[in-house]
Formats: structure tokens, sequence, C-alpha cells
């Protein structure tokens, strides 16, 4: 899509989130717009928990039904199925611009007559479109785990519908570009996530540690650096936490270190002082990485999804090929054989700025502002995907090649 300077009227934009449970890199990119637009109300499923951004406790956060019910924020996975009903409950003001952020439910928003809605998109939902991880990984239950996977048509059927509402697309790596062009026919513009790169400083001589700052979860992998560094005696130290923590802790030999949750300057201390970064699992983009590569350190991380778009293999960092220990293990060693050059690392990071993002954001939003609405009210969209052009979205906005 080609940039325009057209102005944006901030009382017109309202933002909305899937959720404000877990504080991941998708709440990192909420916050930011929410920080850039202190006015725009915040529309979610239900915010909850103790370490919530400072953006989220505030009055202008809008919550659904599903913030009173029992059991949340604890069961608030396993009662994804209620989603599409919590967001059809709430009610958006007329003739609005809505910037969506979504990896899930957030799209069923209702449309009210004139609104237009931009989805920012972290991933198509895994839930209907990659079950089988999710089934196994969150539904311990051997009936529920058949019941839900006996409705994932019927949830796919009705996530391609919603999609048919978007005036806009834009995914947050060309990773996701493919998959929304996969699952839902159409096409759409990448925008990075945000990263704060001038919260880091390049770091001196790296100490003899490696680094992860992750949530503890299976799917990300970490079980593969645990078994890695405990087999090479090497130290890691691992900032975070997560149902998956005591599998972790139970495997790791004495090089492996769990430091919990830990404060930003903790985080922006350990990444100054590290050797390198250790990324095993495989993310849409992954903002940590980028992070550490504003420090100046190398990052070594699994051959998929994001890390390919963030990580310049021999420049940046490594890559390994296999997910399993040896094939992480033997990267570390190929990293420790080589020279690394933190300013050009640097450099690489400050691609993926905070600036950049803003900036790319309002100029699309400004665009969509500028395009008549829809005449038609939201129950008549189909719900069948388009044959979308290369160049060209199937709401008629011209889109750049990503």
């Amino acid at each position: 899509m080609r940039t325009r300077s057209a102005a944006l009227d901030p009382s017109d934009l309202v933002l909305a989130h899937d959720f404000l449970i877990q504080m991941g890199g998708a709440e990192k990119v909420v916050e930011v717009m929410a920080e850039a637009f202190p006015d725009a109300p915040i529309y979610t499923s239900a915010t909850m928990g103790a370490n919530l951004f400072p953006a989220f406790r505030s009055p202008r956060v809008v919550n659904s039904w599903m913030q009173r019910l029992p059991g949340m924020p604890k069961a608030h996975k396993k009662l994804f199925f209620l989603y599409p009903l919590a967001f059809r409950s709430l009610r958006l003001p007329a003739g609005k611009l809505a910037w969506i952020s979504s990896s899930s439910f957030s799209k069923w928003l209702p449309k009210p007559l004139g609104a237009r809605f931009v989805c920012y998109c972290h991933t198509p939902p895994r839930y209907f479109w990659t079950p089988d991880e999710y089934l196994e990984n969150e539904i311990g239950n051997p009936l529920l785990r058949w019941f839900v996977r006996r409705m994932m048509p019927l949830f796919r059927w009705s996530d391609l519908r919603q999609s048919r509402k978007i005036d806009l697309f834009i995914a947050n790596s060309r990773n996701v570009h493919r998959r929304i062009r996969e699952c839902y026919g159409r096409d759409s513009v990448v925008v990075y996530p945000p990263v704060d790169v001038e919260r880091f400083e390049v770091g001196g001589q790296g100490e003899d540690f490696y680094l992860i700052v992750s949530r503890l979860v299976a799917y990300k992998r970490i079980d593969l650096a645990v078994q890695a560094f405990t087999k090479l005696g090497k130290r890691l130290v691992i900032i975070g936490d997560g149902p998956d923590r005591a599998r972790l802790e139970a495997m790791a030999g004495p090089t492996v270190g769990f430091l919990g949750r830990a404060s930003d300057e903790v985080v922006t201390e350990k990444m100054s002082t590290c050797r390198a970064y250790i990324f095993p699992g495989s993310e849409d983009f992954g903002i940590v990485p980028v992070e550490a590569q504003a420090c100046g350190k190398p990052v070594i991380a699994f051959r998929d999804g994001g890390a390919l778009e963030t990580v310049l293999e021999g420049k940046t960092g490594l890559f390994f090929d296999h997910p399993d220990p040896d094939s992480l293990a033997g990267a570390v060693r190929e990293l420790e054989s080589r020279e690394w050059d933190p300013h050009r690392i640097r450099r690489n990071a400050e691609r993926f700025s905070t600036t950049r993002f803003l900036r790319e954001t309002r100029d699309l939003l400004a665009q969509v502002a500028e395009t008549p609405p829809p005449s038609m009210p939201e129950e008549r969209y189909g719900c069948q995907p388009s044959a979308s052009a290369t160049t060209h979205d199937s709401k008629g906005l011209r889109l750049r090649q990503s």
C-alpha cells in the first residue's frame, strides 16, 4: 500500500485485542498503540492479572462479561469457545476506525454501519487452523479434546466469515502474510512489530553465559535449550515463568539457572552481558531476539518462522536446522568459533524500531479512513474467500508488494 501524509483523527480510533491477561509480545504491540493514542478506548474480552502493563490499568479498557466469570484468568484458554460470544456482546460506536490486534477472537467484534476495521494479525488462530499442538498442550481431557476437534470445522468457517468484514489486514511478518493468504484468501501489508531498541545499548565483552527470556510453555521449546546446555555443560540463564517450569527444572543440569519473572532492568542487564541469545522455538515474529540484537548480541535460532526475517545468518546470528538438542548444541559450538561485530548486529535491530512501526501504522490507518465505508450491514458479508490478486486487497485498497 502506498503511504500518504493524510492526517488521522485520533478521536475516530478505537483499539481492540483478544484478551489482556498474559503480557507477551502481542500485548507490547497493543501497549505501543495505547500510548500513541491515549484517548482511544480498548475493547477486549477480559483484563486481569498482577503483571498488567500500565496502559491497561485504565477505565478506557472496555471488557466483556467474561471479565466476571469464575475461574478466570486461570481457565482463559480452556474457555476459548466462549470468546466469540463475548466479543459479539461488545458494542462499538458507529463510524469509528478500529485497529484490531488479533491472534484469535477479536475479529468477532460487531461492525457497526460506517465503521472501518483494520486487523493487525499476529497469526490466524492456531486453535482452528493448526489445532493439534493446542489440543495436546491445553486440553488434557481426552473426551473434551475429541469434542473440540469435532467443532474445529465450524470455528474455521466462522473465523473465515469474520475475516470478510476486515477492510485491511496488516501482517506482523512475511510468515503471517503467507498464512493470511492461505487461510482467508486475502492479501495483507507487512508491518513488523515495534521493538524498543532505544532502551538497549551495545554491551561490552559478553560474559560466559547464554540467555533465554520467555514464557515457559511447551510450544516455546525451551526444553531443547535446557537439554543442549546440560549436555554441553555451558551456562544458560532462563528468565520467565509459566506452566512448563517444573518440567524444565527437573531436566536441567547444574549449569542451567531459572530466574523466574524479572524486571525490565534485570532483563536489560542480562542481555547486555550475555554471550548470545537462544531462540529455540518457532514464532510468528519474535520480539526478544531483536531486543538481544539491539544489545549487539548474536542470536541462535531455529530455522523457521519470524526468525528468518530478523536474524541475518552469519552476520547477526546462526540457525539450527533440526528441533533437537544436538542440532542446537552444534550451533553453539559454531557461534563460539566465530567473531561477531556487535555494531553490525545493532544496526540490524534498528530496522524494527517503534518509530518506524508507528509511522507505517499511521499511514495505513489514514488511507483506510479516507476510503468510503461499506454500505452493507455486517450480517450480509459473504463467508467465501475472495480471489485476491497479489497487488490488490479484496476490499480494493492498493497494497505494496511484501
